[in-house]
């Protein structure tokens, strides 16, 4: 990435892998649920229960911004717990789930991670740079903008294609869905576009897998928020795919870079697919 004379060129790769460690440091020091569930007695500013971990996991994640604002870069910092954090300089953001997936860490289920998006504008279409860690799997997702997506250091392969079974549906879609009454709500949509689904509980993992093709397609079926899809949907365009926020108008990436749940995000490999999938969360 060329040098643009702001907070962008900053290490943040390195910065997230440095939060990335301290990360698995923490939740090694909680390899039980019932360590990983004791609650803070607050809630963050994206309205969800905070966990002790979650609080750690940010207090992580911030040491390495209070570094990089230290070493004279100028930013704001967007957080699930915080929320806006001011570091100099609103128009680089840096948008930041510490546990993305928190209740499947709290309970020992293997899909969590580290997301950062850092950005030179207010939208998902501004994003520059991504970093996904996953805490199961121990893979790592990066992309630049202009520059490609990779994981664990390897270029994604832009021409991957979906796959469609013998029915002509998309053979597996990735559904983000916290409430039951969502999939009933949503299920002959679902079932016209897909033969098979799964739940991974972790949105910016869900978005990965389409970035690689392990998941021919992802769709929230609720409004989402930016700390949970930014850095994926980078990933996921990077790497030759395509993205939506359908009620945010505009070319599908207007959605804003804060922590309000503005629209679900819907992935997929090709235009087409796309369409048909911004449709099921109606």
């Amino acid at each position: 990435m060329r040098s643009t004379g702001t907070a962008l060129d900053a290490d943040w790769l390195g910065a997230a892998r440095a939060a990335s460690d301290e990360l698995r440091r923490i939740l090694r020091a909680a390899p039980r649920t019932r360590e990983r569930a004791v609650e803070t007695g607050e809630r963050g500013e994206g309205g969800d229960r905070t966990l002790v971990i979650d609080q750690a996991a940010e207090d992580a994640v911030f040491a390495q911004l209070d570094r990089l604002h230290a070493a004279g870069h100028r930013f704001t910092a967007v957080s699930e717990e915080r929320g806006e954090v001011d570091y100099g300089d609103g128009r680089v953001r840096v948008v930041i789930d510490p546990i993305d997936g928190s209740l499947n860490a709290k309970r020992l289920l293997p899909s969590a991670a580290l997301s950062i998006a850092v950005a030179d504008g207010p939208t998902m279409a501004d994003v520059a740079i991504a970093f996904v860690h996953d805490f199961g799997t121990g893979e790592e997702w990066t992309a630049v903008r202009g520059g490609g997506a990779f994981l664990d250091g390897v270029a994604l392969d832009p021409g991957l294609p979906e796959r469609r079974g013998r029915s002509g549906k998309l053979e597996v879609l990735g559904v983000e869905v916290a409430d039951p009454r969502w999939i009933h709500d949503s299920i002959e949509r679902l079932e016209r576009e897909t033969e098979r689904v799964r739940v991974l509980g972790a949105i910016a993992l869900t978005i990965c897998q389409v970035a690689a093709a392990r998941l021919d397609g992802m769709v929230s079926l609720r409004r989402s928020r930016a700390v949970d899809a930014a850095a994926a949907q980078l990933i996921v365009r990077e790497a030759g795919g395509c993205v939506a926020f359908p009620l945010c108008g505009g070319d599908g990436l207007a959605a804003p870079l804060d922590v309000e749940p503005h629209s679900p995000v819907v992935c997929a490999r090709s235009r087409e697919t796309l369409a048909r999938l911004a449709e099921i969360p109606r």
